[in-house]
């Protein structure tokens, strides 16, 4: 099995929506966590097939949600999928360190980040990220797309990026996608 870098973008593509299609009718993870593999990725580093931009929402754990294990993702968490410099620096290190091909912007409904920036004026840090969601969704008040609009403006960010652009020539993917709360099911490609 290839890992990390040596995965093309749609390698690493299929191999997320084969494990969201186990992790539908999953009781429990199926992920590595073993002590050989905690051993082996200490030693011999990390080779993650994919970088997962999401949301801090404790609902949306990645490595379940991808049946994936220690060491396959390198996941972004920011309350609302937001990005700023500091997520932009680490999809950028991901690519050209780790030698990432895809990146995915994985919302999903009922983000308590977007419901505030819809129906609240909140003060202090929390600001700094409803502003952001705001610009991204505009005057959208239905939930759920203003969720979409709010991956595809993180997305966008990404794409348009200097550094993040360059490794595109390389073969550097941005894929949008929703993840559903309520069944587990990840939408690719909103």
């Amino acid at each position: 099995m290839k890992l990390g870098h040596a995965l093309s973008a749609d390698e690493a593509l299929e191999r997320l929506r084969r494990g969201n299609e186990y992790y539908l009718t999953a009781d429990r993870g199926i992920g590595d966590i073993s002590p050989v593999r905690r051993f082996n990725t200490c030693n011999e580093g990390q080779r993650p097939y994919a970088v997962i931009v999401t949301c801090s929402d404790s609902r949306v754990i990645p490595e379940s949600i991808f049946s994936a294990g220690i060491g396959e993702l390198f996941v972004i968490r920011v309350a609302g999928n937001v990005m700023d410099d500091h997520q932009l620096g680490s999809v950028e290190y991901a690519a050209e360190h780790l030698g990432i091909r895809l990146v995915v912007v994985l919302g999903h409904d009922h983000c308590g980040a977007v419901d505030a920036a819809i129906n609240h004026d909140p003060e202090g840090y929390i600001k700094f990220i409803t502003d952001e969601i705001k610009l991204a969704i505009g005057g959208e008040q239905d939930d759920y797309k203003a969720c979409c609009l709010n991956v595809k403006h993180s997305a966008a960010v990404i794409e348009s990026s200097f550094e993040i652009h360059r490794e595109e020539e390389h073969g550097l993917k941005v894929v949008c996608a929703m993840y559903r709360l309520a069944d587990g099911r990840v939408e690719f490609g909103i």
